[in-house]
């Protein structure tokens, strides 16, 4: 297998490079290789090794993921060992998850856009270099589910209408071509589930004595309440993370993750046998 080239190589920048810089530098390789404008054999492949790389510099939590541990940071058949890189791996019924106290957001699972449609969003509009013209544009607002889940629509255009169906997976500001004209994807916040690409998180509180003793705690996912087990003497901020949980990508790519962040609550009052055996446990301690 072919190692991948450094992504601060490949836009010929520092590891200490700004965010300014990384845009410059990409800017530039971008109009010097983008296919439409280069010919040669290689301009294709040189285009989105430049936007791979790119997407993880102008991001500061996939660069820092980068850059402690490189491509496998982004890659689910890397080797970390038992531990791996953010955790210890479990396996509880039909999904794995992995267990951290770092209270990072890893990556994996992680998958990378279109370039066309990178280059476009990065310069606003349509990309300079397509040919024809423009095509109407239609907007259309999802639920954060009718996104993870897919869904239908009517638009109507040029006074007929037209059924059309939403891929499952698609993000807020994607844009989809449909016979002769254009959709723009606008996906509503969801109070639970935070989206990162194709990953997904929530924050989850436990109460504190399960954080000490250990035990079980239901949580939600996209296909509804699972169990996960609590480690005893599970710290605030601990992340979880559900292997394949998270949202498909709509051209059956796979799945990205869920992630689940334990906050622990702590009881505002107490009466007096809990405290004088919480001061008995401090005495023991």
């Amino acid at each position: 297998m072919a190692t991948k080239r450094d992504y601060y190589d490949i836009l010929g920048v520092s590891k200490e490079a700004t965010a300014a810089e990384v845009k410059k530098a990409y800017r530039n390789l971008a109009l010097k290789y983008h296919p439409d404008k280069n010919k040669e054999k290689d301009a294709t492949q040189k285009f989105k090794e430049i936007t791979e790389a790119y997407e993880v510099l102008s991001n500061s939590q996939k660069k820092q993921a980068y850059d402690q541990f490189g491509h496998a940071a982004f890659d689910q058949t890397a080797g970390f060992g038992a531990q791996g890189p953010f955790g210890r791996t479990y396996k509880s019924g039909p999904f794995t998850y992995t267990y951290t106290s770092s209270g990072g957001s890893p990556f994996a699972g992680f998958d990378f856009a279109d370039p066309f449609e990178i280059f476009e969003s990065f310069f606003g509009g349509s990309s300079p270099f397509r040919r024809g013209p423009q095509l109407p544009r239609y907007g259309l607002t999802l639920d954060f589910m009718e996104a993870v889940k897919g869904a239908e629509r009517t638009i109507v255009h040029r006074g007929k209408e037209h059924k059309i169906k939403v891929p499952a997976g698609v993000s807020d500001g994607t844009r989809i071509k449909f016979k002769d004209f254009i959709v723009s994807i606008d996906v509503k916040p969801d109070e639970v589930f935070k989206r990162d690409g194709y990953d997904v998180f929530i924050n989850h509180q436990i109460p504190f004595t399960l954080a000490i003793l250990g035990g079980q705690t239901e949580i939600p996912t996209l296909e509804g309440k699972v169990k996960i087990k609590v480690r005893p003497g599970t710290q605030p901020n601990t992340m979880i993370r559900l292997r394949g949980k998270g949202i498909g990508h709509p051209r059956g790519y796979g799945n990205g993750d869920q992630y689940i962040r334990l906050v622990i609550t702590i009881p505002q009052k107490l009466i007096r046998e809990q405290k004088k055996l919480l001061q008995e446990f401090e005495k023991m301690g």
